[in-house]
């Protein structure tokens, strides 16, 4: 507060001579009072809310004081609330409200006096001392403007966490960090660099297109920018002038004329675009505000001072009912909602009764409606066609080389190379740091343009999903060594083709694959193993290490291929169980070759048995009920795993049907390895 203000105690302090209601505490009020003259302003609030709940009945002169009060403390949000209040009882009087016309004279004076190093700078492409009314316009944007100059996007720049800006806007951001997800430089090293930041090829013939009038105004919006910056202000009003007569209804564009208007003196024409800018955009508060200033720099000072109340009332007058006025209308509380505005027009009309020639003149504020709209005959689907697949994008990703692809369609192409698809630029890094993530942007209008032909295409891949999860139908197959039921499958990833297999049983869900043996004629083996996988970790170049561990054996009925890697039509193999006589015979066979195992795993030498207790495991416990998996014991398994057998062999010993014929075999083998090893 100044002095100019805090001299005028008389003001804020009502007479205690006067009647206090029943109930009012006198001494609490002188408390209050003195209070007010300390400045102490938020205390002599706090005391009249305090007093005002102990009272049966509002008391209106009490509630002017608190009003006061709250106004001096600078909370002019609730000071209107309570002039509301009071306004309930009885129409405010202007002399009631000289505190508050006191306290916005002297707001506006504080404000002015820090927006004017910005309007009279240049140095920016967009001004930002109202940053405030940039946030409430955020709402009011469509997905052509950029978040960061709410302008038509120019350039634009996705980046990989799938936002889209202008690309001036990227590179002048010092924070160096996506405003909408605050994704930081080090999660994307190379696009928050100036060399990395490549436009979004398809947006940007996107936008040229469909708004071709527009995107060369702000090419010449912001080529005068850069003149301002080198200080060439007559070369920069040039290009204002251009855009402005290809498009003489931008707000943003007119507001940067008339600061350029003001910086080279030139008050008449800036308070034309003041004026152009308040008949468009009647509440948006910088276009009041540019109007004000453009009016007190060119000496009129009365039109400045009507102009500077717009600008406070439309400020004030949004805040006060929690949205903007031109959404007042569908308000509930009408009761309210009428007082609100009755007094905020009453403040109004109350601080330019000084100037009764301008009053006659106060305007409306109607609504405003922003929005770009797409010409249909310019809406063609084949803009959004993947270069890959030449269908609709699904999932649409845009690399930092600035191109879009389907996002299976590009994974699949690093599979098989680092580069771009289309202009060869090497994507390892992208590739290491896997941000696969959607280009928001392009979903979006998808969406919105072709919402039926998205959904037919999403159609299509999730029946194509469907078909890859129906093991029954098609099995994927890793042709590489032998996998066993119950142990434990480590698997190197480094081919595309299993790349892709890998990838596609982890999308669907199913997270299980068939493991074969190869072979010379067929490709791969008539019998194999579904393995399960329990993990997988991807290295910066693609590779992938997957953690897999086997559940069932099969036998395949069909052999097939899909996109590169084998795929079979199976069916699963199950032990015959046995009973009586015969179960009794394979139950003394089962103990004694498990025992025989045990003899021969514990004679191994130490380096040995630590070797494959560290890769396999302990042998498993012998099974009371060696019939109740239909696989058989789980031990059998780790021994046909650890014994020196040829894949072959194994193979055959995988294949058998019945737990006897296999623990025969088993036996056979023992007896063979124990009598070759040297004594």
């Amino acid at each position: 507060m100044d002095a100019g203000i805090q001299n005028h105690t008389e003001h804020y302090v009502h007479d205690p001579s006067k009647p206090t209601a029943p109930g009012l505490c006198v001494e609490m009020l002188g408390v209050a009072d003195e209070a007010c003259r300390a400045g102490d302003f938020d205390l002599a609030a706090e005391i009249y809310t305090s007093q005002l709940a102990e009272l049966e009945h509002t008391d209106r002169g009490l509630s002017l004081r608190k009003a006061d009060a709250l106004a001096r403390g600078g909370h002019i949000a609730d000071a209107l609330d309570s002039y509301c209040i009071a306004a309930n009882f009885q129409a405010l009087r202007p002399d009631e409200l000289q505190i508050l016309v006191e306290v916005i004279a002297h707001t506006i004076r504080t404000k002015e006096q820090s927006v004017s190093k910005t309007i009279s700078g240049g140095s920016t492409s967009e001004s930002r001392c109202f940053e405030s009314d940039e946030l409430d316009d955020e709402q009011n944007l469509d997905l052509f403007s950029c978040r960061l100059c709410k302008c038509l996007l120019t350039e634009p720049t996705s980046l990989v966490c799938g936002h889209t800006f202008c690309k001036r806007c990227l590179e002048d951001d010092l924070t160096k960090e996506c405003r909408s997800c605050r994704l930081k430089p080090n999660k994307s090293p190379r696009q928050f660099t100036v060399d990395g930041l490549r436009v979004n090829v398809i947006f940007s013939g996107l936008i040229e297109k469909w708004f071709n009038s527009e995107s060369k105004v702000r090419r010449y919006w912001l080529e005068g920018e850069g003149l301002w910056k080198k200080q060439d202000v007559s070369n920069a009003i040039l290009k204002f002038n251009r855009a402005i007569e290809l498009e003489p209804c931008i707000c943003q564009l007119l507001a940067r004329r008339a600061e350029l208007l003001m910086e080279m003196k030139n008050f008449g024409q800036a308070i034309k675009d003041g004026d152009t800018m308040c008949q468009l955009r009647p509440q948006w508060p910088k276009a009041h505000y540019i109007q004000a200033t453009a009016f007190r720099s060119a000496g009129r000072n009365e039109e400045a001072l009507q102009e500077y109340f717009y600008y406070l009332f439309i400020c004030e007058c949004q805040p006060l009912c929690g949205r903007s006025v031109a959404s007042m209308a569908g308000c509930t509380n009408t009761h309210s909602l009428s007082l609100s505005l009755s007094l905020s027009l009453s403040l109004c009309f109350c601080l330019l009764a000084s100037f009764p020639d301008k009053a006659s003149s106060c305007k409306t504020l109607p609504t405003f409606s922003g929005g770009r709209q797409v010409q249909s005959q310019l809406l063609d689907s084949a803009d959004f066609e993947c270069s890959l697949c030449m269908r609709l994008f699904y999932e649409p990703v845009t690399t930092p080389c600035g191109h879009t692809f389907c996002l299976k369609c590009l994974e699949r192409c690093l599979d098989h190379n680092h580069n771009c698809p289309l202009c060869k630029e090497n994507l390892s890094e992208y590739l290491a740091t896997r941000a696969y993530n959607k280009t928001l942007l392009i979903e979006k209008l998808l969406q919105r343009f072709f919402c039926d032909e998205l959904a037919e295409r999403r159609k299509v891949y999730e029946e194509e999903m469907k078909e890859l999860s129906n093991l029954n139908q098609e099995v994927p197959i890793f042709v590489c060594t032998m996998a066993f039921p119950t142990i434990p499958c480590p698997l190197h990833v480094f081919e595309p083709r299993y790349r892709l297999m890998i990838r596609r049983s982890m999308e669907t869900g199913t997270r299980q694959f068939g493991m074969c043996i190869a072979d010379e004629l067929k490709g791969f083996a008539d019998h194999g193993c579904m393995l399960q996988v329990r993990d997988v970790k991807f290295f910066p170049d693609g590779r992938s290490v997957v953690d897999t561990i086997g559940i069932a054996r099969f036998r395949v009925l069909t052999h097939g291929q899909r996109d590169g890697y084998h795929t079979a039509k199976i069916e699963y193999l199950e032990d015959k169980k046995v009973e009586g006589e015969e179960l009794t015979e394979l139950l003394k066979l089962h103990d004694s070759v498990y025992d025989q195992a045990l003899g021969w795993f514990t004679s191994l030498k130490d380096d040995m048995k630590n070797q494959i207790i560290s890769h396999f495991g302990q042998l498993p416990v012998k099974d009371s009920g060696p019939q109740d998996n239909p696989n058989g014991p789980a031990w059998c398994w780790w021994l046909l795993a650890v014994l020196p057998l040829e894949n072959k062999a194994q193979l055959t010993i995988l294949a058998m049907n019945t737990l006897k014929d296999r623990l025969i075999a088993i036996r056979r083998v023992l007896i063979f390895v124990t009598r070759k090893r040297p004594r």
